[in-house]
């Protein structure tokens, strides 16, 4: 939910202040830009960047097709490769793909099974010509945290960019971009208690990195991305690093203490629960578990009343088991039978305590009618059968 200390600030740009933040020739336009440049001020303040870094979107998958795409065509001249990971978020992986496209090449790295890259499989992944390495700070599906200050250090030795997609990190890990050497990060507004529709780009000035913008029009925000601000927005954007930049140990240290409450309250009387990632590099808000011989899609039909998912939002439509767990070497039947839970500020200990109730329930409910739960007390070992096809 938005934060209502991000509303409050947002109201008078909703309604009393509503110049245009580029006219330049009146108070009204003034007004907005003095605004604008504040939150710009507020985002560069929580990853310890200049303001003149960063560049407001409508979100982190603008700004992920914004520096992969950019950078890629920007210097495609003399390098054409990329590094990503597999389990990055749809809208990387779809720029790479749409970069193949354009004669671009792409390495996919693998991850080990708990999420994490493999440091010596991204260093023997370099190519004289590439330019751009991207890999995310926290997954959204799994909540792994992959080790960024070492990428960059690797990326910087190798004189290659590196951009993250820190939607799920920015405001609840903390983050520096210089100690990280990070080159260009996205940042996403909903996922700190922002406004939707509204996001950043971080892209740095020294060592200089160059974008080919995705959109022609009047030349905002230095030309990379052209385009009124949306005043109100950016300015709820501003607000929410504010907050959370306050906020972030007291919300860190209450988040953990959720997690753990639900993972041990579940594990503790639901056997067969697998936790997907790795149980120390990781954000404890985003928790992934795997309910055995339970299919994912009716235990979240089971549990209407509370809000879930068996992947990411952008692919909860599809039936297919996430890719991020199918990377991490998930058995497919695992796979199929993951549920992922969000812990954030606003969450209380009734809410967890009634979804773990809940869950608990269900699980030993779906399993009683699963004839593979049956087999399993039985002492049957699943992967010995040969299913026959009717």
């Amino acid at each position: 939910p938005q934060d209502p200390r991000v509303l409050d600030s947002m109201l008078p740009y909703l309604t009393a202040y509503y110049g245009n933040p580029h006219s330049r020739t009146h108070a009204y336009g003034w007004e907005s830009e003095a605004a604008m440049e504040k939150a710009r001020r507020q985002v560069a303040d929580l990853i310890g960047a200049d303001s003149r870094e960063i560049i407001f979107t409508s979100g982190a998958t603008e700004s992920n097709n914004m520096a992969i795409k950019g950078v890629a065509r920007f210097y495609k001249s003399r390098k054409k490769h990329i590094i990503t990971t597999q389990t990055e978020h749809k809208c990387v992986l779809d720029s790479c793909r749409s970069l193949e496209t354009e004669g671009f090449r792409v390495t996919y790295l693998p991850v080990k099974r708990n999420g994490l890259i493999d440091l010596k499989e991204l260093e023997a992944a370099f190519q004289p010509d590439t330019s751009l390495v991207s890999v995310m700070t926290v997954n959204n599906e799994i909540g792994v945290k992959q080790p960024i200050h070492d990428i960059g250090e690797i990326c910087r030795a190798h004189k290659v960019f590196f951009h993250t997609d820190a939607a799920q990190a920015i405001g609840k890990i903390p983050m520096d971009v210089n100690n990280m050497k990070i080159d260009l990060m996205s940042i996403s507004g909903h996922k700190i208690y922002g406004p939707k529709g509204v996001g950043a780009l971080y892209v740095r000035r020294r060592p200089r990195v160059r974008l080919e913008p995705l959109q022609s029009g009047g030349g905002q925000e230095r030309g990379l991305r052209s385009g009124t601000v949306p005043t109100p927005l950016a300015v709820g954007l501003g607000a929410a690093c504010e907050v959370a930049q306050q906020e972030m140990e007291y919300d860190h240290k209450r988040i953990s203490q959720l997690a753990e409450r639900l993972v041990t309250k579940i594990m503790s009387e639901v056997p067969d629960v697998v936790m997907n990632g790795d149980q120390e590099h990781r954000y404890p808000g985003c928790i992934n578990l795997s309910f055995a011989y339970v299919e994912g899609e009716s235990l979240l039909m089971a549990l209407k009343d509370v809000a879930l998912s068996s992947g990411s939002a952008c692919t909860s439509a599809s039936l297919e088991p996430s890719y991020v767990l199918r990377a991490i070497g998930t058995d497919e039947d695992l796979a199929h039978s993951s549920i992922r839970f969000g812990i954030g500020r606003f969450t209380t200990e009734e809410e967890v305590d009634y979804t773990v109730q809940k869950c608990i329930q269900h699980v030993k409910r779906l399993r009683e009618m699963s004839p593979l739960w049956e087999m399993v007390q039985d002492g049957i070992d699943l992967k010995s059968i040969k299913w026959t096809q009717h």
